[in-house]
């Protein structure tokens, strides 16, 4: 088992579990069809391994060609870390952490572009970065205003004329510039 909450969310297959659970039921079938790349083993292994640490949940089971195919929902919260877990990571953590956050979402618009029915003009499907001026507290504010805007979308359940939509947010204070390092009390 991992040692810290870091460990267990950050490996490169179970993040990518994570990600592809969050919003939505799944089975370990479909997860291995969102996952192609993810030999069959090591997919089964990583679930397990989130299931004993309670990140993921057994919401129903069925019979299916003399096995049993579970449906598996991430806990509501496991898949985020907080505050005092990012705190504790080395540098080297973040890294790799961040490292399997953008394997994940490259793999996610692979998947996508690659789709025959893909139409990124039409689809809502962008990609931007923005450069904004905030402080510690204007950056925390924007952060809870994203938070309680996006509220009533995240309770949504999957329904017929729904798709899923991934949202992937990436916040990077920027280093200054020599200009701006000058402009800094001492």
């Amino acid at each position: 088992m991992p040692s810290t909450r870091a460990d267990l969310l950050l490996h490169p297959v179970r993040l990518r579990v994570v990600l592809e659970a969050s919003g939505s039921d799944v089975t370990a079938a479909d997860l291995a069809a969102r996952l192609p790349d993810v030999p069959q083993a090591t997919l089964y292994r990583q679930i397990g391994v989130l299931l004993d640490a309670g990140l993921l949940e057994v919401v129903t089971e069925r019979r299916v060609r003399g096995g049993v195919e579970r449906t598996l929902r991430l806990v509501a919260g496991a898949g985020t870390l907080a505050a005092a877990d990012v705190a504790d990571m080395t540098p080297d953590e973040h890294r790799r952490g961040f490292l399997s956050f953008v394997g994940a979402l490259i793999g996610s618009f692979d998947r996508y572009i690659e789709r025959p029915d893909a139409s990124p003009g039409s689809d809502p499907m962008g990609y931007r970065q923005t450069a904004m001026w905030l402080t510690d507290e204007e950056a925390a504010r924007m952060e809870a205003d994203l938070n309680r805007a996006l509220a009533p979308y995240l309770a949504n359940e999957a329904t017929p004329g729904r798709r899923r939509t991934l949202l992937s947010t990436v916040l990077v204070p920027d280093a200054p510039t020599d200009s701006e390092a000058s402009d800094e009390p001492d």
